[in-house]
Parts: C-alpha cells; sequence; structure tokens
C-alpha cells in the first residue's frame, strides 16, 4: 500500500499539542486593526482550539502526526 500524503497547507496552519488536540492562530491579524475594538484585538492574540468536526478532518489529512 502506497504511503498516505500529508496536506502541508494545513500542516503549516495547525500544530498539536502534547496531549493530542490542535491548536491554530486566530485570522485577521496583519493589518486593519485600529479600527477593532480592544475586546476584539485582544482575543485575536491567542491561539484557538478546533472544533471536533474540524479536528476530524484535519486529523485525516495530516495521517503521520
Amino acid at each position: 500500500m502506497p504511503k498516505l500524503k500529508t496536506r502541508k497547507t494545513l500542516s503549516k496552519r495547525i500544530r498539536i499539542t502534547k496531549k493530542g488536540k490542535l491548536v491554530k492562530r486566530t485570522s485577521g491579524q496583519d493589518h486593519y486593526n485600529s479600527k477593532e475594538s480592544g475586546k476584539t484585538k485582544r482575543n485575536k492574540r491567542s491561539d484557538k482550539k478546533l472544533t471536533k468536526g474540524h479536528e476530524k478532518l484535519a486529523k485525516q489529512s495530516m495521517p503521520y502526526s
């Protein structure tokens, strides 16, 4: 059976923690943040966990992680 291929775009955007959870950076941090409220800017600084459905799809796309 041939080796499975990893989706490289996904593996560059998602990090797997020691306990197996998937974490991604919040989008929209590079520019146009001056018009955002302070609450939104603060929330964008933290990483976000993937939901159960997205986590399942991501783990299928990264078979060797």
